[in-house]
């Protein structure tokens, strides 16, 4: 029986020719998950950004880098967390020499949901915090996450998994003010030590 390692590895090269939504039409490749085949704690983000999509890794341009300081902050090791995205393609709209960031629309998370899903069985996470009200209400299927309530709160997903939700780190990038930005990012930390701390119990 092949590990979930090996498992995972299989899934990515499939989601690699995946064109079940127009998305890989106007990205440079998909961009899977990586981590641990059996971290404790996954963290789900919206999509990949310009720098992700060129890359091909999550969670590698100025979000994350944010997340980077936020998650050595909470005493989290990132190389224990399993990161992934909602949505696998960078849906973007060129601007002159620059692709500008899409929010995905209902149907492209619906139709993308199946590499998430094929991800949390395999990976088989204790905790899974949603970065952001788009992977929230990708993972529980809601068309209404309202974070400022939800936050803090166990989410009950399907598949008998558990997940919290917390701010996505480019909504703190794009906070005008500086106070805002340092209230957020401490409120973020939060939220990750809250979500390690029942990932590890």
């Amino acid at each position: 029986m092949a590990s979930a390692a090996a498992e995972l590895k299989a899934v990515a090269e499939e989601a690699r020719a995946c064109t079940r939504c127009p998305l890989y039409r106007s990205a440079t490749r998909t961009v899977f998950g990586e981590g641990p085949a059996r971290a404790k704690l996954m963290l789900v983000g919206e999509q990949p950004g310009d720098l992700e999509d060129l890359a091909g890794r999550p969670f590698v341009g100025p979000a994350g880098k944010l997340l980077d300081r936020a998650l050595a902050e909470a005493g989290i090791d990132r190389g224990k967390v399993y990161l992934t995205n909602a949505v696998k393609h960078f849906k973007n709209e060129p601007r002159g020499k620059k692709r500008l960031h899409k929010r995905p629309n209902r149907y492209e998370t619906e139709v993308c949901k199946v590499w998430i899903d094929k991800e949390m069985s395999l990976v088989r996470p204790v905790l899974i915090l949603a970065l952001g009200v788009t992977a929230a209400q990708s993972l529980t299927g809601r068309r209404s996450i309202v974070l400022s309530r939800e936050r803090g709160r166990m989410l009950e997903l399907p598949g008998g998994h558990r997940g919290m939700v917390t701010t996505h780190p480019s909504a703190l990038l794009r906070m005008p003010d500086e106070a805002g930005r340092r209230a957020g990012f401490a409120a973020l930390v939060a939220d990750l030590e809250a979500a390690a701390l029942i990932a590890n119990a």
